[in-house]
C-alpha cells in the first residue's frame, strides 16, 4: 500500500488551534513518531502530508496543519496554506483542546467544511486530563457533529476515533474504476504507449500503469504497444480487442490503424471521469470552436515537472489551437495547488489529466471554473476535439457521446458535485 500513488489514497487534514495536539493525533493515529511535537506554539508552519494505512478504508494521506489561530503576518500566510488544504480534503478531524473550548476558530472550519461538502469528525483532545467525555455530547449537539473523546498522548479512544473515520469517510471519494466497469472478464485491450522524450526512462508513466493494472484486477488482458507497432499487434491477435486506450498525442495514428468496429479512447479522457466529471470536461470542447484571436487561455498542470522540447502543454496544444483559430492566442500557464486569482478573464481552461490529484481537488477546481463562468476541458478530450475524433474517442461511454451529439455545440448543463 506505501506505493499506491497520492491521488488514489482518501485525504484526512488535522484542523485544530494551536497546541491542541493535532500532531500528536497523527502520530497516536499511525503508531509512529511522524508528527514534530512540542510545547511551543506553532511547531507546524506548513501542510505536512503523510501517507499510510487505515484499515478497511484503505490507503489514505494525513495532512497535518498549522494552527487555525495562529497570529502574525506569517500566521496569517499559514493559516491562508491551511485552508486551502480543504480543497483537497476528503475528511476533516477538528482537533479541540477542552481547556480553549469551542470557539470562532471551530465554527469557521465546520462552516467551510460544510460549504465543500467534507465530512467533519470532532476529536475533543486531552481526555487524560479533562473530562472531556461529558463535553462531547454537548460539542456534538451544537455544531451538529460527531464528537470523540481521545488522548494522542496515551493512545486513548484512537479505536474509537479510526471506527468513526471509517463510518464517516465518503463512499464515493473515487470512482469505482478507471476502465474496469467498461470491460468483461476475458477481454482483450490494448493500450498504446509511445516512448518519446516526455516518458520517463526506464518505466511507463503513472496513468498508463493504473490503467493495467485495472485490466487485470477486472479479469482482463492488457497488451501494451507503442504507436508504430500497434497495426502489426492488431494483425496477430487471434481476435479483435475489446478496446484500444492511448496516449492522446498519438490519436491520429492510432485512430487510423484502429479498426472502426473496435472501441478507441484516451488515458486522459478515462481519467477525465476517474478522477473529475466527463460531461463537464467534455462541454469545455465546445469552447474551443468560440475562442477568436487574442482570448486568454489558461494551460492548467495539477503537478510540476520538467518540460521537454515539443512539450504536450506548452508547445503541441497552443500550436494545434492557434491553427484552429487562425491567430494569435494569450496563452498562460499554472502548475500545482490551484488557479489564478484572475479566473475568471480567461475563456477556456485547459487542464491536464490530473493523474497525480484525487478526485475531490479536481472537483473543486471544476467548481471553481464554473462558478467563474469559464468552461474547461482537458488535455485528451481536447487533443481529440481538434484532431476532429472526439466522437469516436468518447465510443466507449454512450451517454456522454448522446450528449455531445446533441448539445454539444451549446455545451452541456451538468452541476459538477
Amino acid at each position: 500500500m506505501e506505493d499506491t500513488p497520492r491521488g488514489m489514497r482518501l485525504h484526512i487534514a488535522i484542523f485544530g488551534r494551536r497546541n491542541a495536539g493535532k500532531s500528536s493525533l497523527i502520530n497516536a493515529l499511525t503508531r509512529q513518531d511522524i508528527a514534530l511535537v512540542s510545547e511551543i506554539p506553532g511547531t507546524t508552519t506548513d501542510p505536512v502530508y503523510k501517507a499510510m494505512e487505515i484499515l478497511p478504508i484503505g490507503p489514505v494521506v494525513i495532512i497535518d496543519t498549522a494552527g487555525i489561530d495562529d497570529v502574525g503576518v506569517l500566521g496569517e500566510l499559514r493559516i491562508q496554506r491551511t485552508m486551502q488544504v480543504l480543497n483537497k480534503t476528503d475528511l476533516v478531524l477538528l482537533v479541540v483542546d477542552p481547556g480553549q473550548g469551542i470557539g470562532s476558530y471551530e465554527r469557521d472550519i465546520i462552516d467551510r467544511a460544510r460549504q465543500q461538502r467534507v465530512p467533519v469528525v470532532g476529536v475533543a483532545n486531552k481526555a487524560d486530563i479533562y473530562p472531556v467525555g461529558e463535553l462531547t455530547a454537548g460539542w456534538g449537539r451544537e455544531l451538529g457533529t460527531t464528537f470523540v473523546a481521545a488522548s494522542a498522548r496515551t493512545g486513548e479512544g484512537m479505536e474509537e476515533l479510526k471506527k468513526e473515520i471509517i463510518r464517516s469517510a465518503p463512499k464515493d471519494w473515487t470512482a469505482p474504476a478507471i476502465i474496469g466497469d467498461l470491460i468483461n472478464p476475458g477481454d482483450l485491450v490494448v493500450l498504446v504507449a509511445p516512448i518519446d522524450l516526455a516518458a520517463p526512462k526506464g518505466r511507463l508513466i503513472l496513468p498508463q500503469v493504473q490503467t493495467l493494472r485495472d485490466i487485470l484486477d477486472h479479469d482482463a488482458c492488457g497488451i501494451v504497444v507503442k504507436e508504430r507497432e500497434l497495426k502489426e499487434a492488431l494483425r496477430s491477435l487471434a481476435r479483435k480487442p475489446r478496446m484500444v486506450v492511448t496516449d492522446s498525442q498519438a490519436f491520429l495514428k492510432v485512430d487510423a490503424d484502429t479498426p472502426p468496429d473496435v472501441l478507441l479512447t484516451s488515458f486522459s479522457i478515462l481519467f477525465a471521469r476517474y478522477k473529475g466529471d466527463l460531461p463537464t470536461l467534455v462541454a469545455g470542447a465546445a469552447a474551443i470552436d468560440r475562442l477568436q484571436p487574442g482570448d486568454r487561455v489558461l494551460i492548467s498542470e495539477a503537478c510540476t515537472h520538467h518540460r521537454v522540447a515539443d512539450d504536450i502543454g506548452a508547445v503541441k496544444i497552443p500550436r494545434w489551437l492557434r491553427q484552429r483559430v487562425g491567430g494569435e492566442l494569450e496563452f498562460h500557464w499554472s502548475s500545482g495547488t490551484g488557479f489564478p486569482p484572475d479566473l475568471n478573464s480567461f475563456k477556456l481552461v485547459i487542464h491536464c489529466g490530473a493523474c497525480m490529484i484525487n478526485r475531490r481537488e479536481m472537483l473543486f477546481r471544476l467548481m471553481e471554473a464554473r462558478q467563474a463562468g469559464v468552461p474547461i476541458v482537458n488535455y485528451g478530450i481536447a487533443i481529440a476535439h481538434l484532431h476532429g475524433i472526439l466522437r469516436r474517442a468518447l465510443s466507449p461511454f454512450p451517454a456522454v457521446l448522446d450528449l455531445w451529439e446533441s448539445e454539444g455545440s451549446h455545451g452541456l448543463r451538468r452541476d459538477v458535485m
